[in-house]
């Protein structure tokens, strides 16, 4: 189908005669905004909504995206559009106190976002035309670099030297942070060569918690078991496995086998502590059987 001749291209929305596209917020949009505003008016607002702060709703931030991944993780679309709100909320929280306090607004953040896409896909809105997914991925590394050097030399960030490991938040889940740090670390050749070498590692780890739990050394058990989880976590990478979201499954199966054991007694008018390890483990190993009989039925 031709495009007709009103019709422009993304590009040609968003910049015209170079300069940028202003987008108006939506009805909707006006109206969230309008009710944040409220809500941290000192005198007429809420209470809690205007005794916070970037700090004390950042812990709230993070678990909404948190609720969100649950969502999709659920297949529950009603459930993802809600707590897709939820997180929005959380945008227009940080934004409002930021206006607030004369750093940026809400408008501000859209802008940042907006020009960022656009630079950081030449492929769509620039020359760089019919680039493999690979390079896509290359060149958005080389312009997310580009964009810290620009950024370490606005803000005069010379006294300290530059990493290849800079941009991987501390908050950030650990077993996420230590795929992500490793990943940066491989990429300038820092890594095992081959996938022995990391299992000959994780094996080495494992043995040096052995001798950490026999010395009695608290300090050195939780040093050890530390190694142990980060070089796991290197394990995945070389596996092309994400490791949070392997623990996430596992942890998912845990709750759901030990569900399983928890009904299989109370059918018998029982409770765990009424049991013994024995016959836990029986109605264990009956549960995983169970649903691996689903799962070849399934197929």
């Amino acid at each position: 189908m031709q495009r007709s001749e009103r019709e422009a291209q993304p590009s040609e929305l968003l910049v015209s005669d170079g300069i940028p596209f202003e987008p108006k917020p939506s009805r909707e949009l006006a109206m969230l905004l309008a009710i944040m505003a409220a809500l941290r008016e000192p005198e007429t607002g809420c209470p809690w909504d205007v005794a916070q702060s970037f700090e004390t709703i950042a812990p709230y931030t993070i678990e909404e995206a948190y609720e969100v991944a649950d969502a999709i993780a659920r297949g529950d679309p009603d459930d993802l559009r809600d707590e897709l709100g939820d997180l929005l909320l959380q945008v227009v929280f940080h934004a409002r106190i930021a206006e607030e306090r004369g750093a940026f607004d809400f408008g501000g953040v859209v802008e940042a976002i907006t020009t960022k896409l656009i630079r950081r896909h030449p492929h769509v809105f620039g020359d760089a035309r019919n680039l493999a997914p690979a390079e896509v991925k290359r060149l958005w590394d080389e312009i997310k670099q580009a964009e810290r050097r620009e950024r370490a030399e606005r803000d005069g960030a010379t006294a300290r030297a530059s990493s290849v490991l800079d941009g991987v938040p501390a908050a950030m889940p650990s077993l996420t942070r230590a795929d992500k740090l490793t990943r940066k670390a491989a990429k300038v050749g820092f890594a095992w060569p081959d996938l022995a070498g990391v299992i000959a590692k994780v094996d080495e780890e494992l043995a040096e918690v052995s001798e950490a739990v026999a010395s009695g050394d608290k300090a050195e058990i939780a040093d050890e078991v530390g190694d142990l989880l980060f070089t796991v976590a290197n394990l995945a990478r070389h596996l092309d496995v994400d490791p949070e979201a392997a623990l996430a499954a596992a942890t998912r199966k845990f709750e759901r086998r030990f569900k399983a054991v928890e009904q299989a007694l109370a059918a018998d008018g029982r409770s765990p502590e009424q049991s013994d390890l024995a016959e836990m483990d029986r109605l264990w190993d009956a549960a995983k059987a169970a649903e691996r009989a689903g799962s070849a039925e399934r197929r």
